[in-house]
């Protein structure tokens, strides 16, 4: 009797042992997102086990850019994916890398009232943005100054709190709005008229990225490798998968495979080819920012962009051989 009890507690402590080593092989990774629409590598790296091969579980927190940004600096997430706000951040400052990018051209369109026909229609109206200090709230104030126009003096920009353009120019609280992915199709159904499809003009927005703090990168550089080898190959599987992807991207945006298969063929042609931007891509991105911020030079580029691990990483996937599951 004593020796069965021995034996089970022997037993106990080796189940609890067991359980604090598998509890302690799996961690928790905090990634602030704006949206969905430009973090499909994330998603699909999440949704095919990528992240869990590397021993990570991944959550996702949405929240506005200029919020994330702040999240990331002050350790509240592990990553960002940011644009725009990180890069303004980076140049005020903040000891902030880009990793990976999975975009290099904005996912935004400028939709109006049918009665809008051009841009410079809007003096005296509102058009709506995701958020002052935002993304698209730069591009759009560059976009006003094209056209002869300066924002909150000919034209006021509504911070809307998200991607809510569609809502907003459907329940008149705006004249014109810039909206992301699915919500362009949605409003083309309902008769708005696309003044300006972002997508196609000659701005570089590095966007669907991997930012972190320079001290995680420091502190805790296998965990770091593990999110971004787990982010490379979503990327890869996303850009090499279309069948694969459209379903994805149907339960994340909660729409129908139709639309999920129009945002493929619209980001797949500005997809990066391996997760990196080149120099000469990061400094276009880097100069409308720096003539905002009044500033004439940017900091070195490596300060801001660290592609290193990235390709270090994509070399050893070809070493080894390795392709996305179908």
């Amino acid at each position: 009797m004593v020796i069965r009890l021995l034996e089970l507690k022997v037993l106990v402590c080796l189940l609890v042992i067991l359980g604090l080593f598998v509890r302690g092989e799996t961690r928790t990774v905090n990634v602030a997102v704006v949206g969905f629409t430009v973090n499909t590598a994330f998603t699909t790296a999440k949704e095919r086990g990528y992240y869990r091969e590397e021993g990570l579980e991944v959550q996702f927190i949405l929240m506005n850019a200029v919020v994330a940004s702040r999240a990331l600096i002050a350790r509240d997430v592990d990553f960002a994916s940011l644009s725009g706000a990180g890069l303004t951040a980076i140049l005020a400052g903040a000891p902030l890398r880009f990793l990976f990018s999975s975009l290099n051209r904005p996912l935004l369109w400028l939709y109006a009232r049918p009665d809008i026909r051009d841009v410079r229609e809007l003096k005296g109206r509102k058009v709506g943005v995701s958020s002052i200090g935002s993304n698209d709230d730069f591009l759009m104030r560059e976009l006003l100054k094209r056209h002869g126009l300066e924002a909150d003096k000919d034209v006021a920009l509504v911070g809307l709190g998200g991607p809510l353009g569609h809502a907003a120019l459907r329940g008149g609280s705006v004249d014109a709005a810039v909206t992301v992915l699915p919500h362009n199709f949605r409003l083309e159904q309902d008769g708005f008229k696309e003044l300006v499809p972002f997508i196609k003009q000659d701005w570089v927005d590095i966007n669907g990225s991997a930012v972190t703090r320079e001290a995680l990168l420091q502190s805790d550089p296998v965990f770091v490798e593990k999110f971004i080898r787990g982010t490379l190959k979503g990327f890869l599987h996303y850009r090499d998968n279309r069948s694969g992807t459209i379903p994805i991207i149907t339960r994340y945006l909660k729409i129908k495979e139709d639309f999920a298969g129009k945002i493929y063929d619209v980001t797949r042609p500005v997809m990066t080819a391996d997760g990196t931007v080149n120099e000469d891509l990061q400094k276009k991105a880097l100069e409308p920012l720096l003539k905002r911020l009044g500033q004439r030079e940017p900091p070195p580029l490596e300060k801001i962009f660290d592609y290193s691990l990235v390709r270090r990483i994509r070399a050893d996937l070809e070493r080894e051989g390795w392709k996305p599951t179908p």
